[in-house]
């Protein structure tokens, strides 16, 4: 629910697929990076991931694998 309610409509849109598709995939650790991901502030979230779609890396350390897996899966989907 809060993957798809987020406050802004282009994160609704990138964790809500996200959710709906990996979650269930997740390991425990991931699950509990994705809990700490989902307190983080939108403005933040939105350049951490679209700028994984070019060379760009930003982000917290420890959420960077996952910041990584989300930005895969919403570049797999914009290719379709």
């Amino acid at each position: 629910m809060r993957s798809w309610r987020r406050g802004t409509k282009e994160m609704d849109l990138i964790l809500g697929p996200f959710s709906d598709s990996e979650l269930e995939r997740l390991t425990p650790a991931e699950l509990d990076l994705y809990e700490a991901l989902l307190t983080e502030n939108d403005q933040d979230l939105y350049p951490w991931i679209t700028a994984r779609l070019g060379d760009a890396r930003p982000g917290p350390e420890p959420l960077l694998p996952l910041l990584d897996r989300i930005a895969d899966f919403a570049r797999e989907r914009l290719a379709k």
